[in-house]
């Protein structure tokens, strides 16, 4: 008997190396490429396993389906409609491949501010010279505090690196209760707002899930310190941009780094594009080596084990998109 895996359409460059790994890994997979969407309902009828994006229509000719890999590690909510979510179908996603990317990206966010090269760097293009008297003190690393919204991967391994440079670092998560290395403090997501006044640094790795979008609003921004700086490299939802404006603009916080907006690309007259102490990346923390070759052994290991009856890695909760 032969296990049905199809790949939905859009199909990508690489689908023939993806299709000969699977068949190397998994004994009698029957690997089915559609590479337009009337293929795809004439295959999925018979699979029981399937990579790419669904949507009502092909996952009603899907009656044989058990598993969905999806490609991305936060697709848009629309990836996950109401009889997705409702279906007994086991949704994997792709995060944990970028941990190191990303990590690196907020450190270098983080070291900029800690060391005022957002003041000094515009400084340049400007052709001005101030030394100390415009970037003010650097801060010292072993007296502050980093706070990360989200320690599963990427936020674990920034809490690493944020510890390596001597600071005191408080995790918040829904779903982590014991604190990984280099996290002081561990709290639950619903402590956040008894915490956050005590960060010189807010770090927001979490995902978007229907709790998480536009959590961080004028309110929230106002209990963090005057001085704080806010980064965000989890979606770009979950920061209201125009209230990050504001807050840049009136003072309220000490400055921003976003590597993800609302809505993407930054709108050109964006008030962020001119707002003080602010720095910005067009969406490629997750950029890096070998992240093919991670994105294609995590579907294959998963492959293997589905059709093996084994426990299946990074399984989403449909219902909150991760």
């Amino acid at each position: 008997m032969s296990h049905k895996f199809v790949f939905l359409p859009p199909v990508f460059p690489t689908v023939a190396q993806w299709t000969a790994a699977l068949m190397e890994a998994v004994d009698k997979i029957d690997v089915v490429v559609c590479d337009s969407r009337e293929a795809a309902l004439v295959a999925l009828p018979q699979a029981r396993a399937a990579f790419g994006t669904l949507d009502p229509e092909l996952l009603s000719c899907a009656a044989k389906l058990k598993w969905l890999a999806c490609p991305v590690a936060g697709p848009s909510p629309s990836f996950y409609f109401p009889e997705l979510t409702a279906s007994k179908v086991t949704v994997t996603n792709v995060r944990g491949i970028y941990n190191d990317h990303i990590s690196v990206h907020i450190m270098a966010f983080f070291l900029a501010f800690a060391r005022n090269m957002h003041v000094y760097s515009r400084d340049q293009f400007r052709g001005e010279w101030h030394g100390n008297s415009e970037g003010g003190e650097a801060i010292y690393l072993p007296q502050a505090t980093a706070l990360i919204i989200g320690v599963g991967g990427i936020g674990a391994e920034t809490a690493r690196h944020c510890a390596y440079f001597g600071m005191h670092v408080i995790g918040t998560d829904p779903r982590v209760d014991t604190a990984p290395e280099g996290v002081s403090e561990i709290y639950p997501a619903e402590a956040l707002d008894d915490h956050i006044a005590r960060a010189d640094f807010v770090i927001m790795t979490a995902p978007q899930t229907p709790r998480m979008e536009r959590m961080m609003d004028m309110t929230r921004m106002r209990r963090m310190k005057k001085t704080a700086v806010l980064i965000n490299i989890g979606r770009g939802a979950n920061v209201v941009l125009d209230d990050l404006a504001d807050a840049l603009n009136e003072g309220v916080i000490g400055g921003a780094a976003l590597d993800v907006f609302e809505e993407e690309p930054l709108q050109p007259g964006h008030r962020l594009w001119s707002a003080p102490n602010f720095m910005m990346t067009p969406h490629v923390a997750a950029a890096g080596g070998f992240l093919e070759d991670r994105r294609r052994g995590l579907l294959v290991d998963n492959c293997r084990r589905f059709f093996a009856g084994e426990e299946l890695l990074n399984v989403v909760d449909k219902a909150n998109w991760f």
